[in-house]
């Protein structure tokens, strides 16, 4: 009575395939965290949100909100 339960063999692979999900999904959030804290070389436009930056429109093109 005092042993442990033994795990099936349909447990053993889930618990593989979970861990396997699990590490993928921490390698794809630093991934996604170091793209954030680094710069961007390259003038895109938008600010953090996506949105369009009036200061790179020509003159005569600024929004008027």
């Amino acid at each position: 009575m005092t042993d442990k339960p033994v795990k099936a063999k349909g447990a053993k692979t889930r618990d593989d395939r979970l861990k396997a999900a699990l590490k993928a999904n921490l390698a794809r959030r630093k991934a996604q965290a170091r793209a954030r804290s680094t710069p961007n070389d390259t003038p895109g436009g938008t600010d953090e949100a996506g949105a369009l930056d009036d200061s790179l429109a020509p003159p005569n093109e600024k929004n008027e909100d």
